[in-house]
């Protein structure tokens, strides 16, 4: 008779499949080893849903961002065109205040400082 090979055979499909293979020796001293590895993939995979997360708020901000500017941009356009004397008068026109707009430039007024008496 050919004799028995007491040699442990490796864990095949099968063994995977019937479930076997966790009671496997070389299984249960690697357990602590399997967990720490799917601690490490939560932690991955949780760390990669919050950085998504975080991209979406900023580019959500960056399009406020650009809508805000180009609001401010309009808004000091349509300021600066109100602004102008023309405009001005003709506002001030049509709102029938009587003012007048100033024909002659405006002159500086120096005034001479007098001496003290002692």
């Amino acid at each position: 008779m050919a004799e028995k090979n007491n040699t442990k055979q490796r864990p095949g499909v099968s063994s995977f499949l019937r479930g076997t293979i966790l009671t496997d020796e070389r299984v249960t001293r690697q357990f602590t080893f399997i967990a720490f590895l799917a601690f490490l993939g939560l932690v991955l995979i949780t760390n990669r849903y919050r950085s998504e997360k975080v991209i979406k708020e900023i580019e959500v901000l960056q399009d406020t961002i650009n809508d805000l500017r180009s609001q401010s941009i309009t808004n000091s356009s349509t300021l600066m065109n109100l602004s102008k004397p023309s405009e001005i008068s003709q506002k001030v026109k049509k709102a029938g205040l009587g003012l007048q707009e100033q024909v002659k430039a405006p002159r500086k007024i120096v005034v001479k400082k007098m001496k003290e008496k002692k």
